[in-house]
């Protein structure tokens, strides 16, 4: 094995490692993710002075995620609530003038439109829709607001059967289908319809449908300067279901509803923003190369001939976001970078130019710590983001002249009092290459680096995501516990550049996997990792890769596999978005390239493993279904491997959508880690 190389760098000034493990400290416990609150769906007034956020809560009587609008001055930093109540309110968006914030809301029940006059405070329900919409978009006149909402169609029941008696209690009807795509993760078999674009008076009344066709229109939404056509994305080809990124823009005249198809070419085209001026409209897109991955550029086309005036060069990242500056000259872009979420200044001048705004956004996937984030601009240049701290969830930030402040402290009643993980930056070279890789280190509270800890190798799905130094109940949990935990960016994942993302291009998993032995030697070879303690776990490609790793060794004292793929056959075959697995992370179908899809299974390797694994996954789970976890759950077991199997009942993929299931996964994985610790001298 080659010389492993490591460097530490520590994230935000954090104190040492070592801690006087005689103070009485008071640690996390999965209960706390029930005091946890972070913000999101930012908003600011075009002045800069104040920024609107929903104040994401979870309630423990509900065992859901609740969020209420609030009001955060920029100068003071003084808050104020706009709604209240055991609801979600969702979406705010203010109007052109600022008078007016509209937003959606569960107050009774269904999701409704309702807007505050935010002189008055007095505030009015809208709608009585009986879908929920989604998307809104204030017309520049302050007339309208335009959303989207599904509508159903009509169900499709080509057999009727005869002969029922009056009062006779038959099995439920047949379901017919015959759609490419049938059922979604987190909202299981789907009913026919279609999700079309409404605009509704801003004083109310009945929301007129200006789309009503066989496609499904969203997306953001962008008005023309002159309220009179709306601009948004959607896939209209028709070859749409097995072509799934083939997305343009277009736009949609509110006085006759037609519309007009803006771009044209083979890839996605989305987010669509109209410049200030009205002259020029941007959107984020690539050419698609039928890759795992690709980075989105940012385009600027003139509404008068359709002419593409600018594209982004030499940012080897992809834009995930844009917004234009008040002069329409410039825009702001957001992007990853080495796991942080960076918001920059993008020159149209030059397409190569650009200047860094900030990069302390993020915090917004309180389970693990993904990359992601959010930014809202306002006229005079203020930037409201998502404010990132390894220690905290998300707060609200404000960027003015690239200084970056934080404004709201959501989370300091909760975790103030308490000892975290304190999180470490690691760099190393891997022993498949020497690439060098990123990750993190998350100390327990009290760590003292004289003693032995037992490691916890924690791996990020997607496959093509990115981990960052961010809030994380699960890492925060694990290290409370009394474990060093490790979670790494190995090669594929996004935020280094397309070339690192292309190496596990119909090539997963490869050295994706040395990437992660290698951080694993790193620190063991500091000097306070208990060698006998080792664990692993992942979800999603997470959890494959956590299964391919105990094909590959016997290194690891146990396992936990979270909704993994075992089985790439039968997974393209079962998944909910199929049509897309098979092109991009495959050469072709499964029948014609049997020996690639069973080359990268880690079904095919369990006959090499000999580590406990326990299988943990949501019943409800269509983006890597149970049946996955069920084969590597039955060939252990036929295999005389120690095994269980773990089913997480209505849970989808995001397990984390309920916060009891959260605390579930947390305490199954840490209680069969603790069943596999070595016995030590003494212990019964």
């Amino acid at each position: 094995m080659k010389k492993v190389i490591v460097t530490f760098m520590l994230i935000g000034g954090l104190i040492s490692p070592t801690i006087n493990a005689k103070t009485e400290i008071e640690v996390l416990k999965s209960q706390d993710i029930f005091d946890i609150e972070y913000a999101a769906d930012l908003s600011i007034s075009q002045d800069g002075k104040t920024v609107y956020f929903v104040r994401h809560f979870m309630d423990i009587q509900s065992d859901r995620k609740l969020g209420n609008i609030w009001s955060v001055d920029t100068k003071t930093g003084v808050m104020l609530p706009v709604t209240t109540g055991e609801q979600l309110d969702f979406n705010p968006v203010l109007s052109a003038d600022g008078s007016k914030l509209a937003y959606i809301s569960t107050q009774t029940g269904k999701p409704q439109i309702y807007v505050t006059w935010l002189e008055s405070g007095k505030t009015a329900k809208l709608t009585n829709l009986v879908s929920s919409p989604s998307g809104l978009s204030w017309s520049p006149d302050g007339k309208y607001i335009a959303f989207s909402m599904f509508v159903n169609g009509k169900p499709k029941s080509p057999v009727s059967l005869s002969g029922k008696p009056p009062g006779a209690k038959w099995a439920e009807q047949a379901i017919y289908i015959d759609d490419v795509y049938y059922r979604f993760d987190g909202g299981g078999y789907s009913v026919p319809g279609t999700t079309e674009l409404f605009i509704l008076s801003a004083d109310g009344g009945t929301p007129r449908q200006l789309t009503n066709d066989e496609f499904d229109n969203g997306g953001d939404l962008s008005w023309s300067k002159d309220s009179q056509f709306i601009y948004f994305s959607a896939n209209r080809s028709e070859n749409r279901e097995f072509e799934p990124l083939n997305s343009e823009i277009y736009a949609l005249s509110i006085t006759d509803s037609s519309i007009k198809q803006v771009t044209d070419r083979d890839g996605p085209d989305t987010s669509p923003k109209v410049s200030p001026n009205g002259k020029y409209i941007a959107y984020i897109g690539f050419d698609d190369q039928r890759k795992n991955y690709d980075n989105a550029k940012v385009y600027v086309k003139q509404l008068s001939d359709g002419e593409t005036i600018f594209q982004s060069e030499g940012l080897d990242r992809s834009i995930d976001a844009i917004a234009w500056d008040q002069k329409s000259r410039n825009l702001y872009i957001q992007y990853d970078d080495k796991g942080k979420t960076i918001l920059a200044m993008q020159s149209l001048k030059s397409a190569d130019k650009r200047s860094i705004l900030s990069d302390k956004l993020g915090g917004q996937s309180y389970g693990r710590p993904y990359t992601g984030a959010e930014f809202a601009v306002s006229e005079n240049g203020k930037v409201a983001i998502s404010y990132s701290n390894p220690l905290r969830p998300a707060d609200v930030g404000i960027v003015d002249n690239k200084q970056t402040k934080q404004l709201t402290h959501l989370n300091d009643d909760a975790l103030g009092h308490k000892t975290l993980a304190q999180i470490e930056e690691i760099w190393f070279k891997s022993s498949a290459d020497d690439q060098v890789i990123q990750g993190w280190i998350a100390y327990p509270p009290g760590f003292d680096k004289s003693k032995k800890y037992p490691l916890i190798l924690e791996i990020h799905g997607g496959p093509v995501t990115a981990y960052g130094p961010h809030f994380s109940m699960e890492i925060q949990l694990f290290a409370a516990a009394g474990n060093v935990v490790l979670y790494l960016n190995p090669r594929g994942s996004s935020s280094y550049g397309k070339e690192f993302a292309h190496s596990i291009d119909k090539n997963y998993p490869s050295q994706d996997y040395d990437d992660l032995m290698s951080g694993v030697d790193s620190l063991i070879e500091k000097g306070f990792i208990d060698t006998e303690q080792l664990f692993i776990t992942g979800g999603s490609g997470g959890g494959t890769l956590t299964a391919w790793s105990i094909g590959h060794t016997q290194r690891f004292a146990a396992a936990v596999v979270a909704k993994p793929v075992i089985n790439w056959y039968s997974f393209v075959l079962t998944a909910d978005f199929y049509p897309f697995f098979y092109q991009y992370w495959f050469s072709g179908k499964p029948w014609d390239n049997l020996n690639e899809y069973m080359k990268y299974s880690p079904i095919s390797y369990v006959g090499n493993v000999t580590t406990p694994t326990m299988l943990l996954t949501g019943e409800s789970d269509h983006r890597t279904p149970i049946s996955e976890s069920e084969q590597f759950y039955q060939a252990l077991k036929i295999q005389g491997v120690e095994s269980a199997m773990v089913r997480i009942p209505n849970a989808s993929h995001s397990i984390y959508r309920k916060p009891s299931n959260l605390m579930a996964k947390v305490e199954y994985i840490l209680w069969w880690f603790e069943q596999h610790k070595p016995k030590k001298e003494g212990d019964s």
